[in-house]
């Protein structure tokens, strides 16, 4: 089953990502790109927009899952966001992106930004949710009937 329903396999994945300037705070992002998002949904839902989501840098830092400096804290917390969206195609994306409505709104996002702005596309390479609790215990007696790992 797909993590993100009705998304293709054959879709894309776009990732603007934002450094607020010093002079802005997260409720300033959130009302700009709430009315960019809100844009999105209401005019291009009916030609390639599947949905999306607005992440922001809450400073926690893996240690467990990092392998680069020792930090605790992330430099950029509350200050960095990730915009995602999910589309059917890059070129319904771009389409989107052109219409004057939505330049409009873009602009200003922008202004808010320390490091202007590259959108990047990927394609999906894997989705996918947590095991149920039963289907979990099965799947580990699986692997450790199979594997040499106890713990993998």
């Amino acid at each position: 089953m797909a993590l993100i329903k009705e998304f293709p396999p054959d879709g894309v994945v776009t990732i603007n990502r934002v450094i607020l300037k010093p002079e802005y705070t997260i409720d300033d992002l959130e009302e700009r790109v709430a009315e960019l998002c809100e844009h999105v949904k209401t005019y291009h839902s009916i030609d390639g927009f599947i949905g999306g989501f607005v992440l922001m840098n809450a400073g926690m830092i893996s240690k467990e899952g990092s392998t680069v400096e020792d930090k605790t804290v992330s430099p950029l917390k509350d200050r960095e966001a990730l915009i995602v969206t999910f589309w059917e195609s890059f070129e319904q994306h771009e389409k989107s992106h052109r219409s004057e409505g939505f330049q409009k709104l873009f602009e200003r996002v922008l202004e808010l930004c320390e490091n202007g702005n590259e959108e990047i596309a990927y394609t999906m390479l894997w989705q996918g949710k947590a095991y149920d609790p039963e289907t979990a215990k099965k799947a580990m007696e699986v692997k450790k009937e199979y594997t040499a790992c106890e713990t993998c």
